[in-house]
């Protein structure tokens, strides 16, 4: 039996592999993939829901270990987000001008593909709410739990905002938006200004490796130096503002803090972020020669289509298993406080269980992305192959 489902698996992969067009950069989707997984195994790995008497608050290992925020580090990846999303948006409106397509045309379809499966989360996510409050929940534990689910529309609210800035942006150097973090920085840090200014960095934060996608579509990142130097430099800048300017270790938010690197993203974070894109620059040879076997591809493929699923419903997955579990009791590493390695060793044991779950809500609210809520099915935007390169990158 197992002997059949490999060969029928290969067998799926092998046709995926040739339906998708010989001009795709399938590095592109794999640094999507990664940051995708980067992402939703961070937020898995740090988020607990722990009972604080009758209130469910979020807690994080983070607060009481650490020593491993360094392991943060793997699993911050918004900032290749980022450098893919500039990279796509500025190749994809050049693509679209070329062809004569308006600026709202080219605009609008990206929106829809970004905005469209944000109406099943709002709408499941309203109606348990108004049943939770209902039946008498306290207001702190939804707040909580809407916060945790609602958490990921940040990003595609600063992502939308970029994308329709695209126009304006092809052309920014990242060292003018990098200059308004230091600025924002030095003004918050250095001279006690309010604490408000700081989310102007929300925008310049995310424009750096936005722009660096943009210079990508140029042909100004080709060269390894370059990703050597982004590499080095931000790694350097990074462990120099943690060591000696004060600012958090950890790149993801750790509840009690006074500050987060990420909410809104601090210079820490920014210079993290280059080093990153560095990296994900330097890979780019060595991921478009993995992805030429059949089964890796069609395995990146299948993260790119399900991308917003994905993306927006794991928090959900993580509150529906914690949820499901609770008449079993406080089972560790699930709702027990995340105060040392036992706990962190169990949930390891039930991320698989938080994949199925999400594989549930995957089912369940695919047509979403497919769609936009209809069961209509549509063309792989992976795979297919009537549409430009420029044209055929599924984004996040």
């Amino acid at each position: 039996m197992s002997g059949r489902l490999g060969t029928a698996a290969r067998d799926a992969a092998r046709r995926v592999d040739a339906a998708t067009p010989d001009h795709r950069d399938r590095a592109v989707d794999a640094l999507r993939a990664l940051a995708v997984l980067g992402v939703v195994l961070g937020h898995w790995l740090v988020t607990a829901l722990v009972a604080d008497g009758s209130t469910l608050r979020t807690a994080s290992p983070l607060q009481h270990l650490p020593w491993l925020a360094p392991l943060s580090w793997a699993f911050q990846t918004l900032a290749v987000f980022f450098l893919v999303g500039g990279h796509v948006a500025t190749r994809g409106y050049a693509s679209a001008r070329a062809r004569g397509i308006p600026y709202h045309h080219w605009l609008r379809g990206r929106t829809a593909r970004l905005f469209k499966p944000v109406v099943a989360v709002l709408v499941l996510w309203t109606v348990v709410a108004a049943a939770l409050l209902l039946s008498g929940a306290e207001y702190a534990t939804v707040r909580t739990l809407v916060k945790l689910a609602l958490s990921p529309l940040w990003f595609l609210l600063v992502f939308a905002a970029l994308t329709a800035a695209t126009p304006l942006l092809a052309r920014l150097h990242p060292l003018w938006p990098l200059a308004v973090v230091l600025h924002v920085d030095l003004l918050r840090f250095g001279f006690g200004a309010p604490d408000g200014i700081a989310w102007l960095n929300l925008v310049a934060g995310w424009l750096v490796p936005y722009t660096l996608g943009a210079a990508w579509t140029r042909g100004e990142l080709e060269r390894r130096r370059t990703g050597w130097t982004l590499l080095l430099s931000g790694t350097a800048a990074t462990a120099g503002l943690v060591a000696w300017a004060g600012y958090p270790a950890s790149m993801v938010g750790v509840p009690g803090t006074g500050v987060s690197n990420l909410n809104p993203p601090t210079l820490a974070a920014v210079t993290f972020g280059l080093a990153q894109c560095g990296l994900a620059l330097l890979l780019r040879d060595r991921l478009r020669t993995a992805m030429r076997r059949p089964v890796a591809w069609a395995a990146v493929a299948l993260v790119n289509l399900s991308a917003m699923t994905v993306f927006l419903w794991h928090q959900t997955a993580l509150m529906a298993t914690t949820a499901t579990a609770l008449p079993a009791g406080r089972l560790p590493g699930l709702h027990t406080v995340p105060d040392g390695l036992g706990w962190v060793a169990a949930r390891l044991l039930w991320l698989p269980v938080f994949a199925l779950a999400l594989t549930v809500c995957g089912v369940a609210f695919r047509s979403w992305e497919r769609g936009g809520g209809g069961l209509r099915r549509g063309p792989s935007r992976v795979v297919r192959a009537h549409r430009p390169a420029t044209e055929d990158v599924r984004h996040v």
